[in-house]
């Protein structure tokens, strides 16, 4: 799991990035730690894997994560319709359609899952709110993450300037080519789209247009009035980086071909007496 070193020092707060090793699946290769329900996984080493991400980041809290369509759709969760069931099947597969969510809630552990788009936390220390958010180009061009920082002002009373926000690992600009649709999305929707984007020649003498989704979502949260001191942006590239072995970190779409596992990016606020 990856953390943010200052979140660590929050006492009620509990948070990480997956990453591809220290699961039970094998499907993906040998202890490999895939958090989604894929076609090509056992179930039950899904299940397992889910367990042990609870025990490892906050042990009595309730896993809550949404089934994603690269919307902007945002759920704020109270911790009664969690922990009575009212959120997943008996499987323990979402039922909640949508791309956020956001809670003030103790021991309910918000998941955003992704295996190339960008996970973004956010948490607001004054207030004790938290978000987590999958945000794909879809989601990016949407304004999810800004509209995440709003549901948060209206749910909970947060002021934007009291947020800390995380980015975390995704698809980078190194890797991250597209097409057309995307640039012109973008053009649609951000004055500053054409910072956003640059036109790459690769080996075989070809260009290819790539874009920077991490840099997108930093300044979503700038213009939602988040201090550019208060983001942290992890920089790791779900395609193309590697473990001390120089295997894949993580899961990636684009670079395994679509048979992949997901990572699960996830925050709570702690039940622990000691951290009250």
């Amino acid at each position: 799991m990856l953390q943010i070193p200052g979140w660590t020092q929050i006492s009620w707060l509990r948070h990480g990035f997956s990453a591809r090793q220290g699961g039970v699946s094998t499907v993906y290769g040998a202890k490999s730690f895939n958090l989604g329900w894929t076609k090509e996984d056992d179930p039950a080493a899904v299940a397992e894997n889910r367990r042990l991400l609870v025990e490892k980041v906050a042990p009595s809290a309730k896993l809550v994560t949404v089934r994603q369509v690269h919307s902007n759709n945002i759920h704020a969760i109270k911790a009664q319709d969690a922990l009575e069931g009212r959120l997943e099947t008996p499987e323990g597969k979402a039922v909640l359609e949508g791309d956020g969510l956001v809670t003030n809630s103790p021991g309910v552990l918000l998941a955003a899952g992704t295996a190339d788009c960008v996970p973004v936390l956010i948490v607001d220390p004054v207030q004790r709110a938290v978000g987590a958010f999958h945000a794909g180009w879809r989601g990016t061009v949407a304004h999810i993450v800004e509209k995440g920082v709003d549901t948060m002002q209206r749910e909970y009373g947060s002021s934007p300037g009291d947020l800390q926000a995380a980015v975390g690992p995704s698809i980078g600009p190194c890797c991250y080519t597209v097409g057309e649709e995307v640039w012109e999305r973008f053009l649609a929707e951000f004055p500053y789209a054409t910072e956003l984007f640059q036109t790459v020649t690769l080996e075989e003498g070809t260009s290819a247009l790539r874009v920077n989704l991490w840099e997108a979502n930093r300044r979503q949260l700038l213009n939602a009035g988040v201090p550019e001191e208060q983001i942290a942006a992890l920089g790791e590239c779900t395609a193309c980086a590697v473990d001390a072995a120089g295997q894949p970190r993580y899961f990636s779409h684009r670079a395994q071909a679509g048979r992949t596992g997901r990572m699960l990016n996830v925050v709570c606020i702690s039940e622990d007496e000691s951290s009250r």
